[in-house]
């Protein structure tokens, strides 16, 4: 029998990672990072194999992350966890500094920071396991707590973005959807969303998901035939 609630009683953290340069950057929000060896110290992430940072990283041969703070902005949840980069450029509006790799590190909610060299890639199916070194690490504000996946899931009550290693399907997160799923128009783009489609109600969508097409929150959509 597995329990799927035990899963969620590891800890992780939130985290945005990032790769590419100041022509072309990307980010993910992720809660997969850790650290693996302590010399030299390496740290590991894990993207899914759709994430179009996954280009980047490999491309590029460097990755960054910033540990997010408990305080941080729904718009930042929603810009690096819910819309893809192939759509827009992510970085655009976003507090950006530039590391000794020339990959993007997001500053923006961040407490801390690290720039790493890839080592290492490992196919771990649907995922891609990267490894790197690590060469700058800073923090920015000491004052202030990182985001834990269950604070996360708890008090902001948030879910997992589909490709995050810990997504699970709408039944098993406890939403499922019948004969009388809805549809639900955006007033600003006309992006409709199909729960049918989707498999996750409207109504039980994060209170910072966005429009994927224009970026406009949840109160900018109504249910519509």
């Amino acid at each position: 029998m597995i329990n799927l609630e035990a899963l969620f009683k590891i800890s992780y953290g939130i985290y945005i990672i990032s790769s590419g340069d100041s022509t072309k950057g990307n980010g993910f929000v992720s809660n997969t990072a850790l650290q693996v060896t302590s010399e030299p110290i390496k740290v590991a992430i894990c993207s899914n194999k759709n994430n179009f940072t996954d280009e980047l990283i490999k491309k590029h041969g460097a990755f960054s992350i910033s540990i997010l703070s408990q305080e941080t902005a729904p718009e930042t949840f929603g810009k690096f966890g819910y819309k893809s980069g192939k759509d827009f450029n992510k970085m655009d509006g976003s507090k950006i500094k530039y590391g000794s790799t020339g990959v993007p590190i997001v500053l923006d909610d961040a407490i801390a920071y690290m720039e790493c060299k890839l080592l290492q890639t490992i196919d771990i199916g649907s995922h891609l396991l990267f490894v790197g070194e690590l060469l700058n690490s800073e923090i920015i504000d000491a004052t202030k707590q990182p985001i834990t996946y269950a604070y996360y899931r708890e008090v902001k009550k948030g879910h997992s973005p589909k490709n995050a290693p810990t997504y699970q399907t709408p039944e098993i997160e406890g939403t499922t959807i019948d004969k009388d799923a809805k549809k639900y128009k955006c007033v600003v783009c006309s992006y409709i969303y199909d729960e049918a489609t989707e498999k996750t109600k409207f109504t039980d969508l994060p209170y910072f998901w966005i429009c994927p097409l224009c970026g406009s929150d949840k109160t900018k959509f109504s249910e519509t035939p």
